[in-house]
């Protein structure tokens, strides 16, 4: 993987071969592999990620406050920025319920812990887990949600299965990044057009990476 010095790194699209149904309410999660890398897009494992992140040169986000509520494992600690409105993503851990700690992408910059990730690699199903630092939650997709909010992304699980699993994929010619859902294939798109409070919302929606709408920028951060 080449190691790039752009400002930010950037997190984009997963799929483009096969149209994988999303799973009804009341569904079970899928156990079943990702699809294969679409053309263009490469997975990325957790020492390829950090040693991409560890790259000598590369700019990093100032640390956030309150990062000690979540522990950030090898693969590293990072902020995710959308290509489509140029914002961070934030955890809103003070939602009131179902939508409690919901990620929307509505912050210009990192200010804090609601806009931290951890990346947790897990080696036997080569995916990730990302678990806020706002409120020390993993981040599932909430595949039995209905309508609009169906497969939204919610940092809301103590643990870390298959609704909780992410396949990371990059472009090195885009230099952007995207998610894929362990639990339905889909990759995760930030709803732009939305309105409301679940307007920015990122969800785990799209058959392949269109655009912008699935593509991401990571920006590791330290201190």
């Amino acid at each position: 993987m080449r190691r790039t010095t752009s400002t930010l790194l950037s997190l984009s699209a997963l799929l483009a071969a096969s149209a994988l149904a999303v799973p009804a309410a009341g569904a079970a999660p899928r156990n079943d592999q990702p699809a294969a890398a679409p053309a263009g897009w490469e997975t990325v494992d957790g020492s390829e990620l950090a040693r991409f992140a560890g790259a000598d040169g590369r700019a990093q986000a100032p640390a956030a406050t309150g990062r000690s509520a979540a522990r950030a494992d090898d693969s590293g600690t990072f902020a995710l920025k959308s290509v489509r409105n140029g914002k961070f993503t934030a955890t809103e851990k003070n939602y009131a319920a179902p939508n409690t700690g919901v990620l929307r992408a509505r912050s210009a910059a990192v200010t804090g812990a609601w806009e931290g990730f951890a990346f947790e690699w897990h080696e036997a199903t080569q995916t990730y887990a990302l678990k806020s630092l706002a409120n020390n939650r993993y981040v599932a997709v909430e595949g039995n949600y209905t309508g609009n909010s169906q497969n939204v992304l919610r940092a809301r699980s103590t643990g870390a299965g298959t609704w909780e699993r992410f396949t990371l994929y990059y472009n090195e010619d885009l230099d952007r990044w995207a998610l894929q859902s362990a639990l339905n294939g889909r990759f995760v798109a930030m709803e732009n057009s939305y309105t409301g409070s679940l307007q920015y919302a990122l969800r785990a929606r799209s058959l392949e990476v269109t655009g912008s709408w699935e593509q991401f920028e990571l920006l590791e951060i330290t201190g």
